[in-house]
């Protein structure tokens, strides 16, 4: 079977994030998948990108260790699960900084860069799954705000990558979700086939 990298993004562990992760993960292991956890902010991961982590960018190095964990976690994966919430019509900082860090410049790493623009080096991520929580209706997001998680992260971050098999999954209005459509959006997670 597969072997899936999962990157959750939220801090509270009551969260329904948090309710969705342990889905996926039910999920992966009923299906006979391994799974590996990265818990940003359980683990502590600091986003932010400083003048010395900017400096070794190029030639693929990192000061932070848990770069260096995580990224070696993505290129050893054949395929991802991202859980996070939408702040913002985007995904959170914390997210946006395990890409900006984790994903390095050069031969082998994430991607390298051409006359003609990035190459994704991950094509090793056959299959790439995102789940998202929002507080507006997804159906919003789509057309009235710009579409940006879909069209940003998941159609050119992510494709850019070389991330293959991109399905993005949204639960809209959960802030105002009765616990039974709740509990509809968690079934739902439970009767995807990761392949």
């Amino acid at each position: 079977m597969g072997n899936y990298g999962v990157v959750y993004c939220h801090p509270y562990e009551k969260s329904f994030n948090h309710a969705i992760l342990g889905r996926v993960l039910e999920a992966l292991e009923n299906q006979g998948h391994s799974t590996r956890l990265i818990d940003l902010y359980a683990e502590g991961f600091n986003p932010v990108y400083d003048k010395e982590e900017l400096r070794l960018f190029h030639t693929g190095g990192t000061h932070d260790p848990l770069t260096e964990k995580y990224l070696d976690m993505v290129r050893s994966a054949d395929s991802i699960v991202f859980v996070t919430p939408i702040w913002w019509n985007s995904v959170p900082g914390m997210l946006k900084g395990f890409i900006d860090k984790v994903m390095k410049e050069g031969e082998g790493l994430s991607h390298t860069v051409t006359s003609t623009g990035i190459h994704g080096e991950l094509g090793n991520i056959r299959h790439t799954y995102v789940f998202t929580t929002s507080t507006s209706p997804t159906i919003w997001l789509r057309l009235m705000a710009g579409n940006g998680v879909k069209r940003v992260f998941i159609d050119s971050t992510l494709k850019q990558l070389g991330m293959k098999g991109r399905r993005w999954v949204n639960f809209g209005g959960i802030t105002g979700s009765t616990p039974k459509r709740r509990h509809r959006y968690l079934d739902k997670v439970s009767k995807i086939r990761f392949k």
